[in-house]
């Protein structure tokens, strides 16, 4: 996945908004406020995605791709290469889960407004 078809990926979900709140280099996407992917655009190397802890792990084990979150709480988020060694499919369905996740833990007004405006 290049990365204007990750953006664009990203981009297509309901209520997303985008940012550099860090730098020039670290592109953010938000649901609701709330980060739920950050990529570096200048190297292109990894995504950070929010993953239930359980899950979290269990894709480390299964993924040399796949390791703790960079700059990130290691428990609730993995930093995934984007160097081609995770599947496109795989790597999909991880980007809905961190959205999923944040996407849940907003309030059900801020939920609802989301999905009437898609």
């Amino acid at each position: 996945m290049n990365p204007e078809e990750l953006m664009q990926y990203c981009q297509s979900k309901a209520g997303v908004s985008e940012d550099f709140p860090f730098d020039n280099n670290t592109l953010v996407f938000r649901v609701g406020g709330k980060i739920f992917a950050l990529v570096g655009l200048e190297k292109y190397q990894f995504i950070n995605l929010k993953c239930e802890p359980e899950r979290a792990i269990e894709l480390r084990e299964q993924h040399s791709g796949i390791r703790p979150g960079y700059h990130m709480s290691k428990v609730h988020w993995n930093s995934v290469d984007l160097d081609g060694s995770i599947p496109v499919k795989l790597l999909q369905e991880l980007i809905d889960h961190s959205y999923d996740l944040v996407f849940s833990s907003l309030s059900k007004k801020a939920q609802r407004q989301i999905e009437e405006e898609h």
